[in-house]
């Protein structure tokens, strides 16, 4: 039959800055959207497995962050800001999202820095 989808699709509405919230934990996470909700919906919490590539991709996101951070700084320190309050505004929820997300992925991985011997959580991941 065309036109029908296999299984069901389940959607809800958000604002706006919680999708940057959430868009920013699927990028530190690593996972597809896709995987991402059905990890945080069945088990309530996400486990993420450290891979060589995202840590490149979150070293990359850190260092576009420490760029824009240096260039609004020196324009502080000039009395010559160029960046509009929503723009600034933007850019502080941009890193906010970002570092709280590396922080909710680091909270997730303690037990490796706190001599646990596996996961809490390693049935569900």
């Amino acid at each position: 039959m065309s036109g029908t989808h296999k299984y069901p699709t389940i959607s809800f509405r958000i604002s706006p800055r919680e999708r940057e919230e959430i868009e920013a934990k699927i990028l530190a996470s690593g996972m597809s959207k896709k995987d991402y909700f059905v990890r945080s919906c069945i088990y309530n919490r996400v486990c993420v497995v450290g891979r060589k590539e995202l840590i490149y991709q979150l070293m990359e996101e850190l260092k576009i962050m420490q760029t824009n951070i240096r260039e609004v700084t020196e324009q502080f320190e000039q009395a010559e800001v160029t960046l509009s309050a929503e723009g600034l505004q933007d850019m502080r929820n941009d890193c906010l999202d970002m570092l709280k997300a590396i922080l909710w992925m680091l909270d997730g991985a303690r037990y490796l820095w706190q001599g646990e011997e596996k996961s809490p959580d390693s049935g569900n991941c």
